[in-house]
């Protein structure tokens, strides 16, 4: 099979860019050839896939956007021999199958003035995801959780045949006890911590949809001075170190950037912090898990299940309060508390529940070409 993956802009530390990259890489490793289209890429491209960039240009979102898709449909129509499927990452016209990362934005947007449903922003997008929504385009749906269905089925009327509900998305990356106890040493090294200092982690760009500075907030409420929190990913930290020397604890705010040794802080930490005000899924929090780190979360990941199904941290209910998020961090200082918490993530990621998501997404790409496949030879 002929696949053409394509996304508005890969950088390595996303959710969704990772979860590009390992599903292109899966199809590859099965044998087929996989092209991946992008205004950019930042980073290697994935082990057998070829990546074909267009620039990024327009001097608006929807103007780069159109660029973009304008860019894309030409690239594929030059193609000597067609692709057998084009997936998005994002909602785009003409896709075959769609990787759906994001929350229906039809069921969003008519809980907001009805005025605004008219500016051409949000109109672009509303046009987009109906594009790939709309049940007589046929696209296959590859969908991170099941509780998003029913509003697209409502908003458009896609079938439900078109969704695939997809596993988690950790990947099964083995472990020790001992690879725990350097990782810990490291962090503490690199934080200039003590070994028995508390250290939270947040992960994640997009600093304030991720609700960083709520993190930020509940470190300076929690009455313990050896707590310090270690921000990992892409996005200005200005306003987290601004907020962070307000509340006097700016000491004890460390924003080191995107990191590749994502896996050691997950190991090295004592608890993640993921107090979202947006997150479909969170694709952090069952990572965390995987590696036996406790989570507090916000109840509107989507993920934050697993934490309530495993017993391995706390959901905060939303609107995830200030309150509330003090008295959980309060919660996991206990040491021991923390110790139980740990061994209830690792016994849970030992039953599967966590993984199988690109495997599967793989699967559906393969089974959704094979079948357009099928349709064009009887025309």
């Amino acid at each position: 099979m002929r696949l053409a993956f394509a996304l508005y802009d890969y950088f390595p530390f996303g959710g969704l860019e990772r979860d590009c990259r390992l599903i292109a890489e899966r199809c590859a490793t099965a044998g087929h050839e996989v092209v991946a289209f992008a205004r950019t890429w930042h980073g290697p491209p994935p082990a057998g896939v070829a990546v074909r960039t267009f620039g990024r240009r327009g001097l608006t979102i929807p103007a780069r956007n159109r660029r973009f898709v304008t860019a894309l449909q030409r690239a594929l129509a030059a193609e000597r021999t067609p692709f057998d499927a084009v997936v998005g990452f994002q909602k785009l016209p003409g896709l075959d199958v769609y990787y759906g990362a994001d929350p229906c934005y039809a069921a969003g947007l008519y809980r907001k003035p009805r005025w605004k449903r008219w500016l051409p922003r949000y109109r672009h997008y509303l046009a987009n995801e109906r594009a790939v929504f709309a049940p007589e385009h046929g696209v296959v749906v590859l969908q991170y959780i099941d509780r998003d269905v029913a509003a697209y089925m409502q908003q458009y009327g896609t079938r439900r045949e078109q969704f695939v509900v997809l596993p988690p998305n950790a990947e099964r990356t083995p472990h020790t006890p001992a690879d725990r106890a350097a990782a810990r040493a490291a962090v503490r090294a690199e934080l200039g911590a003590g070994p028995d200092d508390f250290v939270l982690l947040a992960v994640g760009s997009a600093f304030a949809r991720k609700g960083f500075d709520r993190a930020v907030t509940a470190l300076a409420d929690l009455p313990d001075p050896r707590a310090r929190l270690a921000v990992l990913g892409r996005d200005d930290p200005g306003p987290l170190q601004a907020l962070a020397a307000r509340l006097g604890v700016a000491a004890r705010v460390h924003c080191l950037g995107g990191r590749t040794d994502a896996a050691q802080w997950f190991l090295g930490a004592d608890v993640l912090l993921h107090p979202a005000r947006r997150e479909n899924t969170g694709t952090v929090l069952v990572e965390a898990l995987h590696y036996g780190l406790p989570v507090l979360a916000a109840e509107r990941c989507g993920y934050s299940v697993h934490i309530s199904m495993s017993g391995s941290g706390l959901v905060i209910p939303d609107p995830c309060a200030r309150e509330a998020l003090a008295a959980a961090l309060q919660t996991a200082a206990d040491p021991a508390r923390r110790a139980d918490w740990r061994g209830k993530a690792l016994a849970y990621a030992a039953t599967g529940a966590l993984y199988g998501c690109h495997e599967r997404a793989a699967e559906a790409i393969i089974a959704a070409a094979t079948a357009a496949t099928g349709r064009r030879a009887q025309r």
